[in-house]
């Protein structure tokens, strides 16, 4: 379980960010991926893709859709540290190709805040029991970060929307049955015109691509999506149309926390992964942990982690009571995914050839990592987002 290193053994120290109740939700879950994803997880890595009864596991078990209400099989607690236990438990057992942050973290809020009472029976049953799995498609072929750029246009004719343009780097994609897609329903300002529309697995139109061929996180399905001419029903859009921008934004942070936890939490396993590995490697008759380079590289791969977790931790505290604001959940963002790289890599040294065999955690460590500094907001928008809360402005 995710755990702090400490000296000759891995006790985890108290952590003012858990109540008892969360840790006990921490032992659950973690049977659930040692038993269920664990023993599977590298034939799915070679598959490419994870089996969609998995989610509905998760749902039998309550891992899904927790601040969903119970009337529609949702756990009915609003509390984003059982997430955040969820994302820390995925990386510390290294199956982070599993989606079900994405699910639960990314996909799930929006539904919960923007459907109409009819929306909410008709998604949030299926959200909570695995059923139904969920995507969100923003990213473009042109756009990139860019939100305000989106360019897919749906256009009103009487009861519908017809959905045209392209999506990629879509997680879950190859899984999803419903789809939150962002698409341009009014012209002129680009911050205004957006709507978050869900498109739902057989509409005739919407198609996917390839499961994209990716460095790593090989298990989680990442698609092109295209639609032509789609007909998505006007009782399919979330919220109010043109109100898409503001609505990606609010939950941004939220996404930004969920990859800053998973980060401190893969980072931390690669010290640990290490740590074994130069107290029982043997070089020149000595173990390498008895090399003054390895102990130095080591303990300061352990400061890295300490250090930005405490962070991370402060600012999961400061989300549950909504204070959290999008600065500091960037900085989060920032700090965490950056501190990852330099950690995951310099364990990865310490193993010498062995590294980069794709049979050791540490390798697939290493090319999971690099995606966190790039989805949800790039390490360079992060900078930009924290410039800005400074007054630094073009």
């Amino acid at each position: 379980m995710y755990v702090s290193l400490m000296t000759n053994d891995t006790r985890s120290p108290v952590r003012r960010v858990y109540e008892t109740e969360h840790e006990d939700f921490r032992a659950s879950f973690r049977r659930f991926l040692d038993t269920r994803v664990v023993p599977d997880y590298a034939k799915w890595e070679a598959e490419g893709l994870f089996p969609r009864e998995v989610f509905a596991e998760a749902g039998s078990h309550g891992f899904l859709g927790m601040a969903i209400d119970e009337e529609y099989g949702g756990g009915g607690v609003d509390d984003f540290r059982f997430n955040a236990v969820m994302a820390e438990e995925v990386a510390d057992a290294g199956v982070m190709s599993f989606g079900i942050n994405l699910h639960n973290d990314i996909c799930v809020p929006y539904f919960l805040r923007y459907c109409t009472p009819e929306q909410r029976a008709r998604w949030l049953p299926g959200l909570a029991s695995g059923e139904l799995i969920a995507a969100i498609a923003m990213t473009e072929p042109g756009t990139g970060s860019d939100l305000a750029g989106i360019t897919a246009v749906a256009v009103r004719e009487g009861d519908h929307y017809v959905l045209n343009g392209s999506k990629t780097f879509i997680s879950n994609g190859i899984n999803a049955d419903v789809v939150i897609v962002a698409a341009r329903t009014e012209t002129g300002d680009r911050h205004n015109g957006l709507s978050l529309m869900v498109v739902e697995r057989g509409m005739a139109g919407f198609e996917r691509g390839r499961n994209l061929d990716k460095i790593g996180m090989h298990a989680q399905d990442t698609a092109e999506l295209s639609f032509t001419n789609v007909r998505v029903p006007v009782d399919n859009v979330l919220g109010e149309p043109g109100s898409g921008f503001r609505q990606l934004v609010s939950n941004l942070p939220q996404e930004r926390m969920t990859i800053a936890v998973a980060s401190t939490a893969a980072a931390n396993r690669a010290v640990e992964l290490a740590r074994d590995h130069i107290m029982t490697r043997t070089a020149f008759g000595k173990p390498l942990a008895a090399n003054q380079n390895s102990r130095f590289t080591l303990a300061d791969a352990h400061v890295q982690v300490q250090v930005v977790r405490a962070f991370v931790d402060e600012c999961l505290r400061d989300h549950a009571t909504g204070e959290l604001g999008a600065d500091r959940a960037a900085m989060a963002k920032l700090a965490a995914t950056e501190v990852q790289g330099r950690v995951v890599d310099a364990c990865l040294q310490m193993f010498g050839g062995y590294g980069y065999m794709a049979e050791y955690p540490i390798a697939r460590a290493y090319v999971d990592a690099r995606v966190q500094r790039i989805y949800g907001g790039t390490s360079e928008i992060m900078k930009e987002i924290v410039g800005k809360s400074m007054g630094l402005t073009a």
